[in-house]
């Protein structure tokens, strides 16, 4: 699976390395290495490096919007798929470099072009963050 193909994402922003599994409209688990030599460790925090909890929510999303393109084989041409919502984020551990997250998502709820999810980071098996996040399609026209 070339994950550009789904996500506009590039360098430094695409958050997902592999996807490991996905289940038509059901779930996905998906990957993100984490490096020391990625830009945002220079400011957060040079001393002590931590991965933002924002990015976190973001691999997330971008694994549902992969989740959502690959299950209604859409055409990504003239569409963007859109992280419109959040709740019950949680964040649970610190996430360092050298570390490898796993990323779960399974859709809740569907209904025209706004889809619910829920979804969890792990890394060791251990829970580092989960969230309840909304995503929706738009035309690329309508933004």
């Amino acid at each position: 699976m070339n994950i550009q193909n789904y996500l506009p994402h590039r360098y430094p922003f695409l958050l997902i390395d592999k996807v490991i599994d996905i289940k038509k409209n059901k779930s996905i688990i998906a990957q993100k290495n984490v490096s020391y030599n990625e830009p945002f460790f220079q400011g957060h925090f040079p001393e002590y490096p931590v991965f933002p909890g924002v990015l976190l929510l973001e691999s997330m999303a971008q694994a549902t919007a992969i989740l959502d393109v690959e299950s209604n084989e859409r055409d990504m041409t003239n569409q963007l798929y859109y992280f419109v919502g959040i709740d019950k984020a949680r964040f649970k551990k610190q996430v360092v470099p050298g570390d490898i997250i796993i990323i779960t998502a399974n859709l809740n709820q569907s209904k025209s072009e706004i889809h619910k999810f829920s979804a969890e980071c792990k890394v060791n098996d251990t829970i580092v963050c989960t969230a309840d996040l909304i995503g929706a399609v738009r035309s690329k026209n309508d933004t």
